[in-house]
């Protein structure tokens, strides 16, 4: 997972020795050495993740978190305090300021590098929502979300621990603010899990009776808690179990012996997480039910593709990754319409849309650009792999005929598909351009076929099978 992290601190050989680390697991790093600086790099370069030094002279990183959590150019950028403070008190600080979590110096390897995939998950998916939010709001379909907390009203949390001290405990912490439902068995977990709709779900690492790293397993391969924020409880010796759950998909945790002080504000911080995280799915749906989408089909139209592109490619070139597009075509689609009418034809863009959708992935951008041609856009991705997609999809139109009419009648289709990749300085225009003429060529070459028109600033190797220009 490729990404820019920012490295703060006033002493020269603790920024070497990150940078060096990080450097070494091909994370793109940048440096700053007091907070003003780090405030100005974070603003003008956006980095994915920041860690940050808390002992530091003319602005502390608790100074330092704040701002940035208060500008709303990085309040969404990850925050992690790198210290030598142990006390419970200084993280109860820095959580309240907005950090994410902390590192103890020296740094061990293994916890910094879990923590750092798990905070850069989060921020992907968080990012791909608030872009889409973004293109929303100037298409003029919503407003942007408030980003200021709102008051928790009542939220659910599920506790699966079999440890009667810390369920008691954690009762009377969470007793005046929060509907607590407790569990403490793996089958017990599952069934509320499915049935319930919580905010939380608190877990202990240490049970003697289910495999706690399991059910955080199930919990993140479950679609309907596969968002649902997970805080663990862990005690020092757990620290390996700790470093798995994080990297199963854990959001934070808090170390044996509990401070209330730590539990209340890091859950307090992962249910405001999840309520903004709800609010911008709540306000991409809504979106797309008012503006964005085709009504025929449920995917994209073209107005919100061309928007969107342009913000996808603006994101790529400030992390120097390429932008794949295809466009397809249905080949001899017109026949169709003229032979069985225009609900059977519509039946079959629904359904070639349909196979679209199921054939991409959650983050690529799948639109109908118009009449029976699509497009999809492929974020960070080598023209290698957009390849495969396409034939892919160009083998499953082919190879399964359409049903209409309730069965009732079996059409044999095909498609023509061009595809494309971006170049370091590509506009939406010129892109969709060069898809496009490569969608004429296969046309041309006699359809039901993949034709690549490599960047006009660097070229792909082509695998066999798929012709190239």
């Amino acid at each position: 997972m490729s990404a820019r992290i920012l490295v703060v601190d006033d002493v020269i050989p603790n920024v070497k020795i990150l940078e060096a680390k990080l450097s070494v697991e091909y994370y793109d790093v940048v440096t700053a050495y007091n907070g003003p600086d780090a405030l100005k790099i974070a603003r003008e370069q956006q980095p994915d993740l920041i860690l940050l030094d808390v002992m530091m002279p003319q602005m502390d990183g608790f100074e330092v978190c704040r701002r940035l959590k208060e500008d709303r150019h990085t309040a969404h950028i990850p925050v992690v305090m790198v210290t030598a403070l142990s006390e419970a008190a200084d993280r109860v600080q820095g959580l309240e300021v907005g950090a994410d979590d902390f590192l103890t110096k020296p740094v061990d390897d293994l916890s910094l590098f879990a923590r750092v995939k798990s905070l850069l998950r989060l921020k992907m998916m968080m990012d791909e929502f608030r872009l889409r939010e973004e293109t929303s709001s100037e298409l003029g379909v919503i407003s942007m979300s408030d980003r200021k907390e709102e008051a928790i009203q009542r939220a659910r949390i599920l506790v699966i621990d079999d440890n009667e001290y810390s369920v008691r405990l954690i009762r009377e912490v969470y007793a005046e603010t929060y509907d607590v439902t407790l569990g403490s068995d793996m089958e017990e977990a599952r069934v509320l899990l499915s049935g319930g709709d919580f905010d939380l779900v608190v877990i202990s690492l240490d049970s003697a009776h289910f495999d706690p790293l399991r059910l955080c397993s199930r919990i993140r391969s479950m679609e309907e808690t596969r968002q649902l924020p997970i805080l663990t409880l862990v005690d020092e010796s757990d620290r390996d179990k700790l470093i798995k759950g994080l990297d199963l998909g854990v959001n934070d945790y808090v170390m044996r012996p509990i401070d209330t002080n730590e539990l209340i504000v890091r859950t307090r911080t992962q249910i405001l997480r999840k309520q903004y995280q709800d609010r911008l799915r709540h306000n991409f749906h809504r979106s797309l039910e008012l503006a964005v989408t085709d009504s025929l089909t449920g995917l994209y139209n073209r107005r919100y593709m061309s928007n969107h592109l342009d913000a996808i490619l603006q994101r790529a070139r400030m992390d120097y990754k390429p932008v794949c597009v295809m466009i397809m075509d249905i080949d001899f689609f017109k026949p169709v319409n003229d032979t069985h009418g225009h609900d059977v034809g519509d039946e079959v863009i629904k359904e070639f849309a349909r196979r679209i959708a199921t054939g991409v992935r959650g983050i690529d951008l799948a639109c109908r650009y118009g009449g029976e041609e699509f497009v999809v856009v492929m974020p960070d991705t080598e023209i290698s792999l957009a390849m495969a997609v396409a034939e892919r999809l160009r083998r499953q139109i082919a190879d399964k005929p359409f049903a209409a009419r309730k069965g009732a009648i079996s059409i044999n289709l095909t498609c023509s598909i061009g595809v494309t990749v971006s170049g370091e300085e590509e506009m939406a225009d010129s892109l969709l351009k060069r898809a496009d003429e490569a969608l004429y060529k296969a046309k041309k070459d006699g359809r039901n076929r993949v034709v690549v028109a490599p960047s006009n600033v660097r070229s792909f190797s082509q695998p066999p099978g798929i012709a190239a220009r």
